[in-house]
C-alpha cells in the first residue's frame, strides 16, 4: 500500500489483548503494538505509557463512535475507568515503511513453560528438547497470541490438570490456541467453539500449522450437546458467570475446568457463581494481575 494509518490509544495495559480483538474486528486493521518498553510494574515512567498502535489500511469515518459504543460496552459489562484506561487517540497519515516490522517485531519466541514454546511462524525456531510442545502461530485476528497472562495460565493448567486422551472443549477459542495445546498435550480429542465468524478459520489455519486435529466452529456454550473431561474458558469475568451452568452441564463428573481472563479485583465475582453451581475449586494461579481458577465438578 502506498500509505497507512497509525491509530493510537491510550488503555490499560492489562487489557491489550481484549482492544486488539476489537481493533481487528471492527476496524481495517492490520496488526497491533503495544509500547511496553515505556511501562514497568504498572508505574508509569513515559508519556507512551499504554499506547495501542493500530495499523489500519484506511481511516474509519466514524472512528470516535466506534471507540466510543465499544468502551461504553466494554464498561458495561463491568470494567472499570480505571481498567479501561481513558481511550484518548490520536490518528495520523503515514508514509509507507516497513511498518509490519514494527508490528512482528513484537511477537518474539515465549516459552510459557519448560515444556511450552509459541513460536511466531515468520521465525526459525528448533526446541532443544524433543518433549516441548512447540505451537506455531500466525498472529492475527484472534485472540490468543500466547503472551499474554490469561493465555499462558490456561496453558499451564493443560500441562498441569489435563488427562491423558482427555476430551477438551475450549469456550471461546480465538486462535484455538488452547485446543492445539490440548492436543500437542496428548488430548483424545479437542473442540472449540467462538461466537465470532471471523475467527473460525484462523483456527482451522493454526491448527493445521501445527499438524494437530481439532473441531472449531461457530457456537457458544448453551447449545453444546456432548460432555467433556477437560474444559477451557478464558473469557471476561462477567461472561463466565453469567455461563457457569451452561459450563458445568457440559462437564463428565470429576471433570476438570480452567476459568481465566479474570482480573485478580474480579475473582469474587467467578467465585460466587462457582459456589452457586457447587463445583469444588481446586487451584487459584496467578500471573501479574490476573487470576485462573482451576475447579471440577465433584459427582
Amino acid at each position: 500500500m502506498n500509505n497507512y494509518f497509525e491509530l493510537q490509544i491510550k488503555i490499560n495495559p492489562e487489557i491489550e489483548d481484549i482492544v486488539s480483538e476489537f481493533c481487528f474486528e471492527t476496524l481495517p486493521c492490520e496488526g497491533v503494538l503495544l509500547a511496553e518498553e515505556t511501562y514497568k510494574d504498572l508505574e508509569m515512567i513515559s508519556t507512551t505509557e499504554g499506547t495501542l498502535k493500530v495499523f489500519l489500511t484506511e481511516e474509519p469515518k466514524n472512528l470516535e463512535q466506534i471507540l466510543t459504543q465499544e468502551r461504553a460496552l466494554l464498561k458495561s459489562r463491568g470494567l472499570s475507568d480505571e481498567e479501561l484506561g481513558s481511550w484518548e487517540y490520536v490518528i495520523s497519515n503515514k508514509p509507507n515503511e516497513d511498518w509490519s516490522k514494527k508490528w512482528k517485531g513484537k511477537w518474539g519466541v515465549t516459552h510459557v513453560s519448560e515444556k511450552i514454546t509459541i513460536v511466531p511462524d515468520w521465525i526459525e525456531y528448533s526446541p532443544s528438547n524433543e518433549e516441548v510442545a512447540v505451537i506455531r502461530l500466525e498472529p492475527g485476528c484472534a485472540f490468543g497470541t500466547g503472551t499474554h497472562q490469561t493465555t499462558q495460565l490456561c496453558m499451564k493448567a493443560i500441562e498441569k490438570y489435563m488427562p491423558k486422551d482427555a476430551k477438551v472443549a475450549d469456550i471461546g477459542m480465538g486462535s484455538g490456541i488452547l485446543a492445539i495445546c490440548a492436543k500437542k498435550f496428548g488430548a483424545s480429542y479437542a473442540y472449540g467453539c467462538d461466537n465470532d465468524d471471523t475467527v473460525i478459520d484462523v483456527a482451522k489455519e493454526n491448527a493445521l500449522k501445527n499438524n494437530v486435529e481439532c473441531s472449531f466452529e461457530l457456537n457458544t456454550a448453551d447449545k453444546i450437546n456432548e460432555k467433556f473431561d477437560f474444559i477451557l474458558a478464558n473469557i471476561l469475568h462477567n461472561v463466565l458467570a453469567e455461563i457457569m451452568g451452561d459450563l458445568k452441564n457440559i462437564m463428565f463428573d470429576n471433570a476438570i475446568m480452567v476459568l481465566s481472563g479474570i482480573l485478580d479485583e474480579k475473582k469474587p465475582v467467578v467465585l460466587e457463581a462457582i459456589k452457586k453451581y457447587n463445583l469444588q475449586l481446586v487451584e487459584e494461579v496467578h500471573q501479574d494481575q490476573w487470576v485462573a481458577l482451576v475447579v471440577r465438578k465433584e459427582i
